[in-house]
């Protein structure tokens, strides 16, 4: 064969290896940071968090998060992966459906997996890692102090603030008509208070910000707390000798016992103290799921108003009765 052919030969071979390398992605883009699920190009924006500045998607379209699902859900953002308690929440447990477990501590494998284009975390156990994988939002507990708050701020990292706007809409006018329908019933000058007992005989009470129908019941409803103190403290562990200095006149109990043992709560029942109550003489104390009323997230506040709405006015004709 003579030389010039073979020349020839070996030039397109070499003029088709580069064309092929030129078609392959570089290995140190990611597809799921760079590129939308059409293969168009991610627009950016920064976004300020505690841990500085942080580039993420414009629209981000898959989420995972850790314990920010009802939060993300209430400005309908599209959550992927959630920690396995989010699956236990009544009030969105039936929109977490497609959604997986990530695990809780997160399984950074898991996340890898669902191919998010954006992490919002309350725990930055595994920041670097998750970062790694998709932009992370760091938000640690208590970023936001009320539910207004609150959906503003997940509506802009959804950028859906429309959704928002609407969501907020939707929880004044649920609560306007709550306060309509308790105004005939409860007097305006009682109190209301949030309690909770451990398995292991802790006693708490609760402010308007720490989960267990606050924001429902102070911020919504607008009813009073028994003591100002607990809107600074949040959380205040009460010994039964100072039980009846935070009693409200309505009483609201969660009791947190994983282990269905119920000792505590009976402990508690037949204490001549928790007897002697102006809520438990009368029958004006309520004991609550926890799992229902744990639930802090903008969509468990807004069906929370309901809830407390209805014992409230079934309890007032229970008492008329007698």
């Amino acid at each position: 064969m003579p030389k010039c052919k073979l020349f020839s030969f070996a030039t397109i071979v070499i003029l088709l290896l580069v064309v092929l390398v030129g078609c392959n992605p570089s290995p140190e883009k990611s597809t799921s940071s760079d590129n939308n699920e059409d293969g168009s190009e991610l627009k950016m924006r920064t976004f300020e968090t505690v841990k500085g500045d942080v580039e993420i998607p414009q629209k981000p379209l898959r989420i995972v998060t850790d314990f920010y699902g009802g939060e993300l859900l209430a400005v309908d953002a599209n959550v992927v992966g959630v920690e396995p308690t989010a699956f236990n929440n009544p009030f969105i447990k039936d929109r977490l459906v497609d959604a997986t477990d990530i695990g809780q501590p997160i399984n950074v494998e898991k996340v890898l997996a669902l191919d998010p284009d954006l992490i919002v975390v309350m725990y930055d156990d595994h920041y670097e890692q998750l970062s790694s994988i998709a932009p992370t939002i760091y938000l640690p507990y208590g970023t936001t102090t009320n539910i207004y708050e609150t959906v503003e701020l997940f509506g802009d990292i959804a950028a859906n603030e429309e959704e928002a706007k609407k969501f907020i809409d939707r929880f004044e006018q649920k609560a306007q008509q709550g306060r309509e329908k308790l105004a005939s019933v409860i007097d305006p000058e009682a109190t209301f208070g949030i309690y909770e007992l451990t398995d292991k005989g802790d006693l708490w009470i609760f402010g308007d910000n720490a989960g267990r129908g606050g924001q429902a019941l102070y911020t919504a409803l607008q009813l009073k707390m028994p003591l100002q103190e607990t809107e600074q403290e949040q959380t205040l562990q009460l010994s039964m000798e100072v039980l009846p200095d935070y009693a409200a006149d309505y009483m609201f109990l969660t009791v947190y016992d994983p282990d269905k043992k119920g000792e505590a709560l009976e402990d508690l029942k037949s204490s001549p103290i928790w007897q002697g109550l102006d809520a438990s003489k009368n029958n004006q104390l309520f004991y609550n799921d926890f799992d229902t009323f744990y639930r802090y997230d903008p969509i468990a506040i807004y069906e929370q108003i309901d809830l407390f709405v209805d014992m409230l006015i079934e309890r007032s004709e229970e008492n008329s009765v007698k």
